[in-house]
C-alpha cells in the first residue's frame, strides 16, 4: 500500500467537514467524584425490549453474561444471534449494538483496559481470548449457566466489599471467570509453552502498535524496529500466534476501520480514504476491493440493507 505526506495535506481539506462515525461511549461507572475502579459488575433488571445502537468503549473490555432470554448482537455490522445462558465478550474499541428480546436477564462485567492487560499477562490464552469479540454458549449442561452465574455473583460481592483483601479476592475471581471462558472456547491447547507465550506477547505488542499507527503507512521494518526484533522474528511470531502475516494484520485493521466508517458513518469514500492515509480515493477503492471483494460504495449499500434497524442508545455499555 502506498501512502505519502500528500495524503496528510489532502485530508486537511476535509477537516472542517462534519463527520459522523461510531460513538465512543464513556460508561456510567466512570465518574470523577467517585473512587477509582478497576472492575464493575452490574445486574440489568429492566424488563421489556432493550436496544442500543452500535457504539464502542474506548477504555474498557466487557463480558455480558446473558443468564436467560435471547437477542441479536450487531457486531461490526454483522448480526450475531445469542440465547442464554451465554457470554458476550467485547474487547476494547469493539463496535457493537445489542437488541435484547423481552425479559432478558443479563449481567455486565466492565473491566478497565490497563487492569485487563495486567490480568491477561497471567496466561497467554487470556490474550488470545480478547483478540476478537465472541459469543460463548454456556448451554451444553444445566449446571454451566448456574456455575457462571454464581461466579459473577461472587465477583460482584467482592468488588463492592470493603473487607480485608477484597482487591486480591476480586482479581482472583476475575481470573477464574476468564479462565472459565478460555476453557469454554477451547483455547487451552498445549504446545511449546515458552515459545508460544513469547510469540503471543510479541503479537499483542504488534497489535497495539498497529492500533496506534495504522493510518501512517509505516513499513514492517518500522514496526520491527519499534519492537526491537528482526523482520524474520516478527513474521514468525505472527504466523505462530495469529496465523497471519504482519502485512495482513495491518491491512485487516485498516479494513475494519474502513468498514466501520462505511456502515456507521456519513463520510464520503474520499473522506474515508484520506482519513486512513491513502493518497487518493481510487487507490483506496482498489485496495478495499482486493481485500473485501466489493467496492466501498457497494459494501456500504449492502451492509446497510442487511444491518438490523437501530434505535437511540438506551443505556451506555449495556
Amino acid at each position: 500500500m502506498t501512502h505519502s505526506a500528500e495524503a496528510k495535506h489532502q485530508s486537511k481539506a476535509f477537516s472542517k467537514v462534519k463527520r459522523t462515525t461510531v460513538p465512543k461511549v464513556r460508561l456510567y461507572v466512570e465518574r470523577p467524584e467517585e473512587k477509582p475502579w478497576l472492575v464493575h459488575v452490574g445486574h440489568v433488571t429492566d424488563r421489556g425490549r432493550w436496544r442500543t445502537e452500535p457504539h464502542a468503549h474506548p477504555a474498557y473490555g466487557q463480558v455480558i453474561f446473558v443468564r436467560s432470554g435471547r437477542g441479536v448482537m450487531n457486531l461490526e455490522g454483522s448480526s450475531v444471534p445469542f440465547e442464554g445462558p451465554c457470554a458476550l465478550l467485547l474487547p476494547t474499541e469493539c463496535v457493537h449494538g445489542l437488541d435484547y428480546d423481552d425479559d432478558v436477564d443479563r449481567w455486565v462485567v466492565t473491566i478497565e483496559v490497563a487492569y485487563l492487560a495486567q490480568v491477561n499477562a497471567k496466561l497467554r490464552e487470556f490474550i488470545a481470548l480478547w483478540a476478537s469479540p465472541r459469543m460463548i454458549p454456556l448451554s451444553y449442561s444445566a449446571e454451566a449457566g448456574m456455575e457462571f452465574y454464581n461466579l459473577i455473583n461472587s465477583l460482584k460481592h467482592e468488588v463492592e466489599s470493603d473487607a480485608v483483601g477484597h482487591v486480591v479476592g476480586a482479581e482472583a475471581l476475575l481470573t477464574t471467570l476468564l479462565l472459565r471462558l478460555v476453557r469454554e472456547t477451547r483455547l487451552d491447547e498445549t504446545g511449546n509453552e515458552g515459545a508460544i507465550r513469547n510469540d503471543i506477547r510479541q503479537v499483542d505488542r504488534f497489535r497495539k502498535l498497529i492500533e496506534q499507527h495504522f493510518r501512517e503507512n509505516l513499513s514492517l521494518q518500522d514496526y520491527a524496529s519499534m519492537m526491537a526484533v528482526s523482520l524474520v522474528q516478527l513474521r514468525a511470531a505472527c504466523a505462530s500466534a495469529a496465523e497471519q502475516s504482519p502485512t495482513k494484520m495491518i491491512h485487516a485493521r485498516i479494513i475494519t476501520e474502513a468498514k466501520r466508517n462505511l456502515i456507521f458513518g456519513d463520510m464520503s469514500v474520499e473522506q474515508i480514504a484520506f482519513g486512513l492515509g491513502f493518497v487518493d480515493a481510487a487507490y483506496f477503492t482498489r485496495f478495499f476491493r482486493r481485500e473485501v471483494g466489493q467496492a466501498p460504495s457497494q459494501f456500504r449499500v449492502a451492509a446497510r440493507q442487511q444491518a438490523p434497524s437501530q434505535s437511540p442508545v438506551a443505556a451506555a455499555g449495556r
